[in-house]
């Protein structure tokens, strides 16, 4: 089973406001990534991490058949969110991890390292993408590194795990726009 998580807690402190709900290209921020990944036959089931701002976001996002799950640890980092959703889809053979604040990265690329993921040989812990050699989001980690996100503390995601961890990379700088939205300025780059 592949299971996707799609983070999307935070304060948003830089961006002033809930940028979940950020409009862009007519529909929020956060509804292009759970659209994203739901597009993915392959990943079921998906859960979505909420904290801050979570009625606010869930009468505002459709989560179509994705499943919301509130993190109240949210204000403790990304590590809180991370542990949040892979507990809510424990057993999964892989998980899937994506950021809410990505709305360019595509189902095509999301199915891509799902692709990877299931057809990786053994040994292999976890499938990045990368984006001219540099690594970002998704990422797949396996059943064998799902203990190890209990752990995390903080402002920290699974980069803490990759780092002693057999990765195999998969580069989809020609697939999307892999640029998270901080800022308003950030989405207003978008915009145009």
């Amino acid at each position: 089973m592949i299971a996707g998580v799609v983070l999307a807690a935070g304060g948003a402190s830089r961006f002033g406001s809930p940028k979940q709900l950020a409009e862009l290209d007519g529909r929020p921020l956060l509804q292009h990534a759970v659209d994203a990944v739901l597009d993915v036959p392959a990943i079921d089931p998906v859960v979505v991490v909420l904290g801050a701002s979570a009625e606010q976001v869930r009468k505002a996002v459709s989560l179509r058949a994705a499943r919301a799950v509130i993190c109240r640890d949210w204000a403790e980092g990304m590590a809180a969110s991370l542990r949040c959703g892979v507990e809510a889809v424990g057993g999964a053979d892989w998980v899937i991890i994506t950021l809410g604040d990505q709305p360019r990265v595509t189902s095509q690329v999301i199915a891509a390292v799902a692709d990877e993921a299931v057809s990786a040989p053994a040994g292999v812990e976890a499938v990045r993408a990368t984006y001219g050699g540099v690594p970002g989001h998704p990422v797949a980690l396996s059943r064998a590194m799902l203990p190890g996100v209990a752990k995390l503390r903080g402002d920290v995601g699974a980069r803490e795990l990759l780092g002693s961890a057999s990765v195999r990379t998969f580069e989809a700088g020609r697939l999307c726009d892999p640029v998270d939205v901080d800022t308003p300025e950030e989405l207003e780059g978008l915009r145009t």
